[in-house]
């Protein structure tokens, strides 16, 4: 449905302020296109990062293998947290590399970036920071990739969605596991259940202990599995954790979260076959990149708002199971 089309749906069935939800979201999409043909031009908020390095390479070096065409980095905002090691230790060095070998603009504060650019990647590691940051690109009006973890907590993800919808500005986030050869390989339409695992190195000013590594898994364990959980359990052993979901139909989903182990991989149940991944099927983040052009082109994300916030409420029941001794725990 053409966007006019959706506009006059939205005011006979809910009135004026639908209505200016839709026109805002017009309006978004409108002053997000360049000329015909021209990259999309794209701000960086957070250099505390590999990413904010790694992404950039892939769009602005036309001769790499992994390149992914449509948008080129211009302007980034440096960022960083004083109390995470993995942000202090490389913010300055992940920006120096930006400016001085990418000729990376840098400003001295977000809303100045935005001005300078049709779409923003929120790379912060930090997810604290994600609500605030966020706040000022929806002021903006840029739509916006925020990379993992979307917040720090289930409250601070459900903000970020409401501001975004009230606002009309399109977003959304994903671990680039749900796009790469894995998961590809590993989904189909009869899983019975699923197990994954990966690594899940902690950061303890993150209350969601998944939410800081582990969230690679909880998304590939949603990408294999859908949405509709409803309760989750976490027991815990010196080296591992495993968290079990169960699914409205019945179904369950379990992540092994590893301390001291940097693989990752799937095994999936179906009807009358299971199949486990091999580390070929890892693939790379160049799927996540060319997601976040299609979706900065035509403003619809690939991943639901619903989904992600059904992912931050399963970590949130995981954290209160864990709490409670391992008793399993509903999703709020």
């Amino acid at each position: 449905m053409r966007i006019a089309e959706r506009g006059r749906a939205a005011l006979d069935d809910n009135g004026v302020n639908e209505m200016t939800s839709m026109r805002a979201i017009a309006l978004s999409l409108l002053c997000l296109f360049p000329a015909t043909g021209a990259d999309l031009r794209l701000g960086i908020i957070g250099t505390d990062t590999s990413h904010a390095v790694n992404f950039t390479a892939a769009f602005n070096d036309p001769t790499r293998p992994d390149h992914v065409p449509g948008a080129r980095v211009v302007a980034a905002y440096k960022g960083g947290s004083p109390d995470i090691h993995a942000s202090w230790s490389r913010v300055d060095k992940f920006a120096a590399e930006l400016e001085t070998k990418w000729k990376i603009e840098f400003v001295p504060d977000i809303p100045t970036l935005c001005s300078k650019v049709d779409a923003i990647l929120l790379e912060t590691n930090d997810g604290r920071l994600h609500l605030e940051q966020a706040k000022q690109v929806i002021a903006a009006r840029k739509p916006m990739f925020i990379d993992k973890p979307l917040a720090s907590t289930l409250e601070d993800a459900r903000e970020i969605a409401r501001l975004a919808k009230e606002a009309g500005v399109p977003w959304f986030s994903s671990s680039g596991n749900r796009f790469g050869g894995l998961a590809a390989a590993m989904k189909f339409p009869d899983i019975t259940s699923a197990f994954v695992w990966g690594p899940g190195p902690l950061e303890e000013h993150h209350h969601l202990e998944l939410s800081w590594y582990a969230i690679h898994s909880v998304e590939l364990l949603y990408t294999l599995m859908g949405t509709h959980c409803q309760e989750v359990s976490w027991m815990s052993s010196p080296d591992q954790d495993i968290v079990v979901g169960r699914w409205k139909d019945g179904r369950l989903g379990t992540i092994r979260v590893s301390r001291n182990r940097w693989d990752r991989g799937a095994v999936v149940f179906r009807r009358k076959q299971v199949v486990q991944s091999t580390p070929e099927m890892s693939g790379d983040s160049s799927a996540l990149l060319r997601e976040v052009v299609k979706f900065f082109r035509t403003g619809t994300p690939p991943v639901r708002a619903e989904e992600t916030l059904e992912i931050f409420a399963f970590m949130d029941a995981a954290q209160r199971s864990k709490a409670a001794g391992g008793r399993p725990m509903a999703l709020r």
